[in-house]
């Protein structure tokens, strides 16, 4: 198998420093919503590495760690001698101090959550048009007590008496506490101030450039080949697909799979409103028989993703097969809608640990016979709704939410069967119409519905007993599913959901409302 991640010449690139930080990852979406491209890296790639790949600016993250643990992640101080811009943030912060010769304590001088800022240096490059006192989110348990030579601390706290310093001759920046996050009040300014005063870059970075750049980099990979492209009904795989398709034209065959894990109404939509926005060729193959006898007896979550993702490219194996039959020309690449999320909870980008496998990224066999086409690969699904904007797709494709590739076959708890999947696609079909009602789709990011099919409630129903299955509501809000809150809907809408799957689906007693954030609970079940 072969996975073509591009890189981005053409762009002014900001590097972020990942040393572990469970914001890694907003990091790098706040500096491209301030339209500035980012990448993330892991902190263990070495500084000339990093160098390298000619970054207008560095952003380092913070991380779990003390500067003062045996095996912390240390840099070199030849990153702050590169004439690059660099911003350190919380354990960034202390790094660049402690290597550049300044003092950070390991005292106990601890903080945690929303914390007072005091700015000391108003009209700072950092700090200019920013209230003196200011509501900023702190945890750390070091703190820097002395600035490095030739630095001026700009701000500070009742506890830290250096909480962010600067030199700009030497263009390095940094503050003690976290300005991605939303809780800092004027985080964003801050990090813009950097991005735009500190290290002098402009906001070009847009969607139009997204799209030129990817239909210039898939026209040199796919050069006069065809492709091929799984679409899920999701938008993840539409937009890849219609971006592709702008790229290569009739090149491209489109090939939904119909593996009877869709939920109510998708594949029509799939036939219909897709082929109808973009003009592609589409193949609709009918695989439900092949995808149920493969998962029949199967209650491991890892190992259905594995049975799904298998069975999903021999399908396209054999769809290939039938393509060149009919038109002649190799197919040599498949199209995937593989997003920046997907390679990160799979281990991949920046060392992290494995969260789960997705067929997209993890779940592939070794002997896949197709090279991959990721165009998405570097975005995050607002991004990709945007992308999907800028190419002309109807609201109605590029709104939807989000869906996994595995499919309602990751929403059963337990064996997948068909007696299951069509009892979870008509308690699902009950809560998307109800939230649509309510006017909610846009306030939440999705709402799974998953059927615990291996445990039974006891129930009573038209005045016996009754022993059923419980139905699972996940709302959840987010912004690029890295992290998530449970939504809090209205109860006179839940009850109304509840109401009406209890009366309506068969072998269905009880529905309950998961109000997990993410971390700890993930947002699907398996």
């Amino acid at each position: 198998m072969t996975s073509v991640t591009p890189d981005h010449p053409a762009l002014d690139t900001v590097l972020v420093v990942d040393f572990g930080a469970q914001y890694a990852q907003l990091i790098a979406r706040r500096v491209r919503e301030a339209r500035v491209y980012s990448e993330i890296v892991p902190s263990s790639m070495p500084v000339a590495e990093m160098l390298a790949k000619n970054p207008k600016a560095i952003i380092l993250s913070g991380g779990p760690s003390s500067v003062y643990e045996e095996g912390a992640p240390r840099l070199g101080r030849e990153l702050f001698e590169a004439g690059v811009p660099v911003f350190g943030m919380c354990y960034g912060f202390q790094l660049m101090a402690i290597t550049l010769g300044g003092t950070v304590d390991n005292s106990g001088a601890r903080e945690y959550g929303r914390t007072p800022l005091h700015v000391t240096k108003n009209g700072s490059t950092l700090f200019e048009g920013t209230p003196a006192e200011q509501s900023v989110w702190m945890s750390h348990g070091d703190a820097c007590s002395a600035a490095p030579e030739g630095f001026t601390v700009t701000a500070s706290t009742d506890v830290v008496p250096v909480a962010a310093f600067e030199n700009d001759e030497r263009k390095l920046y940094g503050v003690q506490y976290h300005p991605e996050v939303l809780h800092s009040t004027h985080g964003q300014q801050i990090l813009e101030h950097f991005l735009y005063r500190g290290a002098g870059l402009a906001p070009t970075w847009t969607t139009t450039n997204v799209v030129d750049e990817q239909i210039a980099l898939i026209k040199e990979q796919v050069g006069d080949k065809r492709a091929i492209c799984g679409l899920s009904g999701g938008v993840d795989s539409a937009v890849a697909a219609a971006l592709v398709a702008r790229a290569i034209g009739d090149q491209l065959t489109c090939v939904y799979v119909d593996h009877g894990l869709m939920r109510k109404g998708e594949t029509e939509q799939v036939e219909k409103d897709f082929v109808a926005a973009t003009g592609v060729k589409l193949k609709v193959v009918d695989a439900q028989e092949r995808f149920l006898t493969a998962l029949a007896g199967v209650s491991d979550p890892e190992t259905k993703r594995k049975i799904i993702g298998r069975e999903f490219i021999r399908v396209f194996e054999q769809a290939q097969a039938e393509i060149i039959a009919d038109e002649g020309p190799a197919v040599g690449f498949l199209v995937q809608g593989t997003l920046y999320p997907d390679v990160v909870e799979s281990g991949g980008g920046t060392g992290t640990a494995n969260i789960k496998s997705h067929h997209n990224v993890g779940g592939l066999p070794d002997d896949i016979e197709f090279e991959l086409v990721e165009p998405l690969r570097k975005l995050f699904k607002d991004e990709v709704r945007m992308v999907g904007q800028e190419l002309g797709l109807p609201e109605e494709i590029v709104q939807r939410q989000p869906f996994p590739g595995p499919g309602l076959g990751i929403r059963i708890v337990g064996e997948v069967t068909k007696e299951r999947l069509d009892l979870l696609r008509e308690a699902d079909a009950i809560a998307r119409e109800e939230l649509t009602k309510a006017g909610l789709d846009r306030e939440i990011w999705q709402c799974p519905v998953v059927l615990l099919a291996d445990v039974r409630s006891v129930g009573v129903q038209g005045d016996g007993r009754t022993y059923g299955h419980p139905i699972v509501l996940r709302p959840v809000s987010s912004e690029d599913a890295m992290t998530a809150d449970w939504s809090r809907l209205p109860y006179e809408v839940l009850a109304k959901i509840s109401t009406r799957i209890t009366n309506e689906v068969k072998d269905v007693n009880r529905v309950v409302l998961d109000c997990t954030s993410k971390p700890p609970g993930t947002i699907e079940w398996e």
